[in-house]
């Protein structure tokens, strides 16, 4: 799991509790279940009762009288709050593979570039052809400029991941960078192993 992965989850998580637990209390104040039950609402919690408001008469008054500003500050700080909540939307929905990756290094040649699913499966292909390994799969993230892979491998009852692992190092890997020409591209390989076939006996 990637920092930003983990984070957006985190934010997920907490943005949900927050709206289940707010959902919640709303729906035991109109259902009435606090005064059914002989529960205990949280305090200072204002909707115990179907006929309660959020925002009573005095409540209104009070803050009306605070002065012509804090109108004005409700609603830039709702609005702040909508462009930071749109502005993280956006962010999800941006494309998270580069496209295409520059070639030849630093700098690198103009006008020369390589489609991140090609050489995916270029080295898809190579680690496919390793010893032991029965299945590779590939994906390459990141932006075009710091491209990241995740290589999955699937090896055979018998293969040994040690070694599996130093061959697509010093081979398919090793080949993509001399192919790009970029100094570094990290790599997250998750490696599985097949299940032995059921033995029948007679």
């Amino acid at each position: 799991m990637t920092p930003r992965s983990a984070l957006n989850r985190t934010l997920l998580a907490l943005a949900g509790l927050i709206l289940l637990g707010g959902g919640l209390l709303i729906l035991f104040a109109g259902f009435d279940v606090y005064r059914r039950h002989d529960l205990g609402p949280p305090a200072g919690w204002p909707l115990t009762a179907p006929d309660d408001v959020l925002l009573g008469s005095a409540d209104r008054a009070r803050w009306s009288g605070q002065g012509w500003w804090w109108w004005p500050a409700v609603i830039a700080a709702l609005a702040i709050a909508a462009l930071l909540a749109l502005w993280w939307l956006l962010t999800q929905l941006s494309r998270r593979r580069p496209g295409a990756l520059p070639v030849g290094g630093r700098p690198p040649l103009e006008g020369v570039e390589l489609r991140d699913r090609a050489l995916s499966d270029a080295i898809a292909a190579e680690a496919g052809a390793l010893p032991e390994v029965r299945h590779a799969a590939v994906r390459i993230t990141g932006r075009p400029a710091r491209p990241r892979a995740r290589v999955g491998l699937t090896l055979t009852p018998h293969g040994a991941p040690g070694a599996t692992l130093g061959a697509l190092c010093d081979g398919p890997l090793r080949t993509a960078h001399r192919s790009t020409g970029l100094p570094d591209m990290p790599t997250e390989v998750r490696l599985k192993v097949a299940r032995h076939p059921p033995h029948r006996t007679e």
